[in-house]
């Protein structure tokens, strides 16, 4: 269950994070004085910012025990991870508003700088949505950096396989998304491009089974396309991006959630052709031996109809590449020989429970 932002705890008074704040600002302001060294400044504080809080620093601005390992999410009542600076600082600003009008006004400044949107993002999400503010011109300026910040972000938490940052995904969802926080503040392509940008990496942070939830806040366009649809040309889109195995395994297993969505013809034939594309090996994807496994167990979960004739037609295809028969027939011996093998294990230990295990007789 996700806390509301009215129950989200408070920091307490520190000077500690006071003089992470002034820290934060001086390096901006170094950035923008520092043209030749501007990039590696700015990518230098980015990376300050999404390192973990040590535990002394956690147990002054949570009141936590010093030898605690993980923290209790702002954004979710059970969760337990590590705690990061940008976390704190996103509160803060959230909190403190007033601290944020000279980084603010830096941001303004360094907009065009490559890492100026993923630090904007990372430091102002929950400003960004929380805050009122009468300035609509500059709002839709942060609002497009924001969007544009989210994305590279998630981005590398993709690449590298890991949810440094899902904190910020998980309240652009529940805190912005579910509750629909930009309407009247947010331009409509804003607000267009904000839920298909949480649509593309929804898989990856969230558990499949919430799918329904997300479909459920999508906007009405002007388009013949329902959300399943749209949510389906981006997850399609995606498939074709992710390069890291592990990811693009998770993202084909959850796949498997779409099966009774109803799609259009043309969305159906899309996922279709996807998800067929990571079931042969050799360009132009390349995929590996357990992605096309997971593809081929997601393609005929969905599309059960044409199973056998999808597989009559891959394996004519592979007899046409000789290179492939040793690895391929290995594989499946291997396979073969495990199966049997747990098989026949099962089946032993079966017959010793009914052997040795005491019968209770009834009295």
């Amino acid at each position: 269950m996700v806390a509301s932002v009215e129950a989200r705890q408070r920091l307490a008074p520190s000077p500690y994070r006071r003089k992470l704040i002034l820290e934060v600002q001086k390096k901006l302001q170094k950035a923008l004085d520092s043209p030749i060294q501007r990039v590696d400044l700015l990518r230098q504080l980015f990376t300050d910012i999404a390192l973990e809080v040590d535990s002394r620093a956690r147990a002054r601005l949570y009141g936590l025990d010093e030898n605690s390992e993980s923290y209790i999410s702002p954004e979710s009542n059970h969760v337990v991870r590590p705690l990061c600076f940008y976390e704190v600082l996103a509160e803060h600003y959230a909190q403190v508003p007033e601290d944020g009008k000279e980084v603010l006004e830096l941001f303004l400044q360094l907009w065009s700088q490559s890492f100026a949107s993923q630090i904007f993002t990372l430091l102002f999400y929950q400003w960004l949505f929380e805050v009122p503010t009468a300035e609509s011109d500059k709002y839709l300026r942060y609002s497009t950096a924001f969007v544009e910040g989210a994305s590279n972000i998630y981005w590398i938490d993709l690449q590298s396989n890991e949810q440094r940052f899902f904190s910020l995904y998980h309240y652009t969802l529940e805190e912005v998304v579910m509750k629909q926080k930009p309407n009247g503040k947010v331009s409509n392509q804003a607000q267009r491009d904000l839920i298909l940008m949480m649509s593309r990496f929804f898989f990856f942070y969230e558990p499949a089974a919430q799918l329904d939830k997300l479909l459920a806040q999508f906007p009405t366009y002007h388009t013949s396309l329902g959300p399943s649809d749209l949510f389906v040309i981006e997850l399609t889109d995606q498939l074709q991006r992710v390069k890291v195995e592990p990811v693009l395994i998770k993202y084909l297993e959850c796949a498997k959630v779409l099966k009774g969505v109803e799609l259009s013809v043309a969305t159906s034939t899309r996922l279709k052709t996807a998800l067929y594309s990571f079931t042969s090996p050799g360009g132009p994807l390349y995929p590996t031996r357990p992605v096309r496994h997971a593809a081929w167990e997601t393609l005929d979960y969905l599309f059960p109809i044409g199973r056998k004739s999808r597989h009559l037609i891959s394996l004519g295809f592979r007899l046409l590449h000789p290179y492939y028969w040793p690895m391929s027939f290995l594989h499946f011996v291997v396979n073969t020989v495990l199966s049997s093998l747990r098989k026949v294990y099962a089946i032993l230990l079966s017959i010793w429970h009914l052997i040795f295990n005491p019968r209770h007789v009834r009295h």
